[in-house]
């Protein structure tokens, strides 16, 4: 490998690979530019496989640098913490192409790092990491079926727009990356405003005809940098042993064992599998250490053969058939929204919490047009719900992916800070999982919406399209709402979410190289039959719309303009003003710039209080004007009333009774509230109040 720079012109910008410049130890390193975004990506392979694993132990990593943005990181703990969601799902969006691309049977340690060293807003570091671990890999000893391109396509005034600008990406109605192959598309990333089926497809397509380019560009660095792939060693199933473990368990007898509805039933029998001939190979330690793999394996044929050959499938449902569904909201008394969607054997509980916009999550990134969001996603998956032990760790990349699917879901349907001006959480808890929980908790998560009075624009339902595909590719069974064992044996799990009008997300994982343009269409086409059914069939059943009225026991928000130079008046030196009337009447209280003050509470008496008070301080008293004010002064001539905070008036004693009085504490005293008009305002500005003559 020697050093050399290679460039072409991509989108409008300016694409270079340097390679052979450093990170030389690395089995693939190249230095990614793309505008004026700059990323590392290396790619290194351990010399021996991993002792004890059944999988391929593939680690994709994205770290985001704040100098990269000319930043240092906020906290006390000036340095970088753990991966930013952000980074993490980029993470996963360079793992779901690459990983299929890798030999099944390979075990040696692999990692693919991407270092952002420098930030261009124009240019996705994103999709530069995903093209440099690509040719890292590529050039690198590692085996590899590559190389693959990536595009990103954006939607703005109907026209597409590939790899788009941030002002672009701020237009746009779509956010979609899509991986290809030379031949095929490989994987989908997508966040739309409801984008139509056929619409979506070209875009696919438009971006996979880019990728062409792209990889042919690839090729031209593989040629001339290109290490000759290393030699590993292989872990293949013996012809002796599969023999035997059909003569001992006749394909016949293992469909009988994997074809039930009942998850648990079904692993209940492949234990008995196992024990079986776990016992018939006592004393050969070769055979035993292949025995997970090999019923694995054998299963997954019997599987994809009954599915792709007789079209039938492990619970005996048609091929486009739903499982049973179920739907039910308000399930917690005192939350501020709950809902559960059921789907077979997978149930997702979700709950809504609305809260004042300043409690809206703040991000801390490379993207500084992105400083924080209103509407958070949180999904959790505990053990328990596939019926397994493990003590809880917090949430994982799994985790943290699926809640930013359902929340790219839902985001276009939600109504605008300024028709709803609440920060909004929903937490989506896996109470059972037998497949596609997180486009269960976009149905239960829509549902909640509603059921917290939440104004969302349209019902969003979800779907995930599976496939089994034969030697060719004519040869392939499209399968609606795929199933655990679907999807592990399976070649895809094709999600989609989406109204009945469009398209709001798509994710696509595949386990083989790629997908034809009609799997593709014909994934879409199937998901959107699925989602209306779903949304017509039983969401709406559970709840129609969403609710006029929120809960008791969410906090209302009223919202007032005032002129943002008293802005000022209402804060006080040090804050003392605002913080006075928020201890005087529990609300809390949100300004911002351009004059918009959000009074936040459940008492609706101290909220009607708290906003009274910041008109009385806005507002310039007038003669004519009633004010209730509380006495904070009393001297010989009459009494002191506060109209608003370092705002007082004087009602002469004169001008307390229509009768005479004598002493002004005979009539009031300090702490008293009265009702009082504006009479006069001399010309120092001094106002004069009375009491007798409202």
């Amino acid at each position: 490998m020697f050093r050399k720079s290679y460039s072409m012109e991509l989108a409008g910008r300016t694409l270079t690979v340097d390679v052979g410049r450093v990170a030389a130890q690395a089995n693939g390193a190249v230095m990614m530019h793309y505008g004026d975004t700059v990323v590392l990506s290396t790619a290194t392979a351990s010399d021996k496989p991993r002792d004890g694993i059944d999988f391929f132990p593939l680690s994709v990593e994205y770290q985001e640098k704040m100098y990269a943005v000319g930043k240092i990181p906020g906290g006390f703990n000036k340095r970088e913490g753990k991966n930013t969601e952000n980074a993490t799902l980029t993470c996963r969006v360079i793992d779901r192409p690459m990983r299929p691309l890798f030999p099944k049977d390979y075990r040696n340690d692999v990692t693919l790092e991407n270092l952002v060293l420098c930030v261009d807003q124009d240019a996705s570091p994103e999709l530069t990491a995903m093209l440099g671990s690509a040719i890292a890999v590529s050039i690198s000893d590692i085996p590899f079926a590559g190389p693959i391109a990536a595009t990103q396509v954006g939607l703005v005034n109907g026209e597409f727009v590939f790899n788009p600008t941030a002002e672009q990406r701020a237009a746009s109605d779509l956010a979609l990356t899509v991986a290809s192959t030379r031949e095929k598309v490989i994987m989908i990333e997508a966040g739309a405003k409801e984008v139509k089926d056929e619409v979506m497809v070209d875009a696919i397509y438009a971006a996979h005809d880019l990728n062409q380019k792209i990889i042919a560009f690839i090729d031209t660095i593989v040629a001339e940098q290109g290490k000759p792939k290393h030699d590993y060693q292989k872990f293949i199933i013996p012809e002796e042993l599969w023999d035997d473990m059909k003569a001992a368990f006749t394909p016949e007898q293992m469909e009988e064992a994997v074809f039930t509805d009942d998850k648990k039933v079904r692993d209940e029998n492949m234990r008995a599998v196992k024990d079986m001939l776990a016992q018939r190979w006592e004393g050969n330690e070769e055979w035993l250490r292949l025995l997970e793999e090999a019923v694995y394996q054998y299963q997954k044929k019997t599987v994809r053969k009954m599915i792709l050959k007789d079209h039938k499938r492990p619970d005996g449902r048609r091929l486009d058939q739903i499982r049973p569904l179920a739907a039910e909201v308000d399930l917690f008394p005192r939350t501020h929204g709950s809902a559960m969607f059921t789907r077979g054997q997978t149930q997702i509980c979700s709950v809504t919490t609305l809260a004042p916009l300043s409690e809206a999550q703040r991000l801390d990134g490379l993207d500084l047009a992105a400083t924080g969001k209103r509407y958070m996603h949180h999904y959790n998956f505990p053990s328990y719900s596939v019926g397994e032990t493990r003590p809880s760790r917090g949430p994982g990349r799994r985790e943290i992916g699926h809640g930013a699917l359902a929340e790219r879901a839902l985001v276009p349907v939600l109504p605008s800070t300024e028709d709803f001006p609440y920060a909004i959480r929903v937490v989506s808890e896996t109470f059972e999982s037998n497949g596609s929980t997180s486009m269960a908790s976009t149905c239960a998560s829509c549902m909640s919406l509603m059921a917290a009075g939440v104004p969302i624009k349209k019902m969003v339902g979800g779907i995930s399209i599976g496939l089994v595909t034969g030697d060719t590719d004519a040869d392939h069974v499209l399968l609606t709402d795929i199933q655990g064992l679907e999807d592990f044996f399976g070649d895809m799990d094709f999600k989609v979410t989406g109204t009945h009008d469009g398209i709001t997300a798509i994710q696509m994982d595949i386990k083989i190289h790629g997908l034809t343009r009609e799997i593709v269409a014909g994934a879409i086409v199937r998901a959107h039959e699925a989602r209306i059914f779903i949304m017509d069939g039983v969401m709406k059943n559970a709840i129609a719309e969403p609710r006029k009225e929120l809960s008791p026991y969410a906090p209302k928000i009223e919202t007032i303009m005032i002129d943002p130079q008293k802005i000022g008046d209402v804060v006080g030196k040090q804050g003392k003003v605002i913080n006075r009337i928020i201890e005087e009447t529990g609300v809390k209280i949100d300004i911002e710039d351009d004059g918009s003050v959000s009074v936040c509470g459940t008492d609706p008496a101290m909220m009607a209080k708290a906003i009274q008070i910041i008109k009385n301080i806005v507002t310039d008293p007038e003669p004519g004007m009633v004010y209730t004010g509380k006495v904070v002064r009393i001297m010989n001539f009459g009494a002191f009333v506060e109209l608003a905070p370092n705002k007082d008036g004087l009602v002469h004693i004169s001008k307390m009774r229509k009768e005479r009085v004598n002493k002004v504490e005979d009539v009031v005293n300090i702490g008293d509230e009265v009702t009082v008009k504006v009479i006069e305002i001399d010309r120092m500005g001094r106002i004069n109040l009375t009491m007798k003559d409202i």
